[in-house]
């Protein structure tokens, strides 16, 4: 005999409603029209309403609105959400770097982190994607497998998280405590480009978060045939994974090489949009020990970047568990630098940060990762033990 279900009286599965804080300025005015909340010739004057009070006062309630009509707010909050995604673990360093591990949905997490004291103030470290596909060897992050890309409303959400909790709304026009922002988290923001840039538009964006583009900078690993369009959408700063002179070596070390060998990568940075002096290349080099340490390929770096407007961030490596790669001595990378300064290059060493927190550069998220299944794997065994 068969069974018949009637599926008709199930109720609707509910959608979650629309969280404003990621929608460009035309899409939150047609989200406005589309909901029925405004009439159409008011849209963009409401919507610009909205996103002072999103992203300059950093609001999370539609109730704070006070120039909004009051039934205007109820049906905003009807059809709307402002909410923030859940803090899950805040921690911060004895240096005063602060990390932040954010549930974007379930089994959707990132770790985002402020760095005190860096760029004008200070930067905020954020990341493009739930883990990375480019598995560079030397990268603690890149262990963890992809899950996938961020929205803009999610990027957007982890500078809001961190000014919460920094106390910085409204948006400070002077003695901001975050001043910078740097695509050095998870992920190859290459990857994701359009919701990077449409992060980028909202946190650039005057009347709002108002971090000037000039201070934006992103990182990639060298995705080529992305880099004009990179410059022309966001006009950011950009940063280059490099860490290797030949592409044997980067092959090993940054496995994308093998695609976008460093001839077709240094020709894609010289005809990135708006390079020039005032507008520099950051070229990030991490310091491997009998791996990329020596005079002579501080000298091919040199060579390398011959002509480019740039400057080389040297990184000492942050070791983690199961890596076979050591940090090179302070010496050698001061006497790294010192080539580097005299071929004509800027070459900071970069001040480890957050180690303790494993907030440093390439540890984000896989390491706090594990001691989470650590802990559970701890509980459920005390579990059983009092049964």
């Amino acid at each position: 005999m068969g069974v018949t279900l009637d599926l008709s009286r199930a109720p609707a599965k509910a959608l979650a409603p629309t969280n404003l804080t990621g929608l460009s300025r035309t899409e939150l005015a047609e989200a406005l029209v589309a909901a029925g909340v405004v009439p159409k010739e008011k849209a963009k004057m409401r919507a610009s309403q909205l996103w002072r009070w999103m992203h300059h006062y950093g609001v999370t309630d539609f109730a704070q609105m006070t120039d909004v009509a009051k039934e205007t707010r109820a049906a905003l909050a009807e059809a709307f959400s402002l909410a923030r995604p859940e803090v899950v673990e805040r921690q911060v360093s004895k240096d005063g770097t602060r990390k932040w591990l954010i549930r974007m949905g379930p089994g959707i997490e990132v770790e985002t982190v402020y760095i005190p004291d860096v760029g004008r103030a200070g930067a905020l470290c954020v990341s493009s994607q739930v883990g990375c596909t480019l598995n560079c060897t030397f990268c603690h992050t890149g262990t963890q497998a992809l899950v996938r890309n961020l929205t803009a409303a999610e990027i957007v959400a982890q500078v809001q998280v961190a000014r919460d909790d920094l106390g910085e709304w409204p948006s400070p026009k002077e003695d901001r405590r975050l001043s910078n922002i740097v695509f050095m988290g998870m992920g190859e923001p290459l990857y994701n480009l359009d919701n990077v840039a449409q992060a980028i538009d909202i946190i650039a964006d005057n009347e709002g978060i108002a971090i000037s583009r000039r201070r934006i900078t992103v990182s990639t690993s060298g995705v080529v045939p992305m880099l004009k369009e990179l410059g022309e959408k966001t006009q950011a700063m950009l940063a280059i994974s490099l860490h290797a002179t030949n592409d044997a070596l980067r092959e090993k070390l940054v496995p994308l090489n093998k695609k976008y060998p460093l001839k077709e990568l240094m020709d894609g940075i010289r005809a990135y949009p708006g390079l020039g002096n005032a507008k520099r290349v950051t070229f990030e080099y991490v310091m491997l020990k009998g791996v990329n340490d020596t005079p002579a390929e501080a000298k091919a770096l040199v060579q390398l970047l011959k002509g480019i407007p740039a400057k080389i961030n040297l990184i000492p490596f942050n070791p983690w568990p199961g890596t076979d790669y050591e940090c090179s001595s302070w010496s050698t990378i001061e006497q790294f630098a010192a080539i580097l300064n005299r071929g004509g290059y800027a070459s900071p060493i970069r001040t480890p940060r957050g180690r303790d927190i494993l907030a440093a550069c390439g540890q984000l998220k896989s390491e706090s990762e594990k001691q989470r299944a650590s802990a559970r794997r701890r509980a459920e065994q005390a579990a059983e033990a009092s049964e």
